[in-house]
């Protein structure tokens, strides 16, 4: 094919297109139905089925890990240095310095945490403690347990 076989076969191209959209311009759209007078209100996506929130009683329960030394001085997303031997927690959406309790159903142990962290990042958990935390639970072997949680406070703030 040559250079002008080329041109003319574009310029046809081009002719076409423009008159199918001139076409498609000028005929009248299809019936549609009329457009809600309100937009339909989104439906709030559901907490995960392992996960289970009582509002009127402030408890949540649902499977929580640990995450221990390996973390060992790296920040948390509050900006301090994680420290595994803290009472501390990850938690999605509790503000950071909120004091949690959480207990162990199945061995009736219970300990206080300050959330100092975002996560965890499965959608089956609820959260994450710190070593001493699960030590406290008596979670260390099993690694994840159901528990339930308990706001209780706000940490009092620190003195600078």
């Amino acid at each position: 094919m040559n250079l002008s076989t080329l041109r003319a076969a574009a310029t046809a191209a081009a002719l076409g297109l423009a008159a199918s959209f001139a076409v498609a311009q000028t005929t009248p759209p299809a019936a549609t139905a009329p457009a809600p007078a309100v937009a339909p209100t989104p439906t709030p996506a559901a907490a995960p089925a392992t996960a289970a929130v009582t509002a009127s009683a402030g408890v949540e329960s649902g499977k929580i890990a640990w995450y221990g030394r390996k973390f060992a001085g790296r920040r948390t997303a509050n900006g301090e240095h994680f420290n595994p031997d803290a009472l501390t927690m990850a938690h999605k959406t509790l503000p950071f310095g909120t004091l949690v309790k959480i207990t162990n159903p199945a061995n009736k142990k219970s300990v206080t945490v300050r959330v100092n962290d975002r996560g965890p990042t499965q959608a089956d958990r609820i959260g994450d403690v710190s070593l001493a935390a699960a030590r406290a639970l008596g979670m260390v072997r099993s690694g994840v347990t159901n528990v339930e949680l308990e706001v209780v406070g706000k940490a009092p703030a620190k003195k600078h």
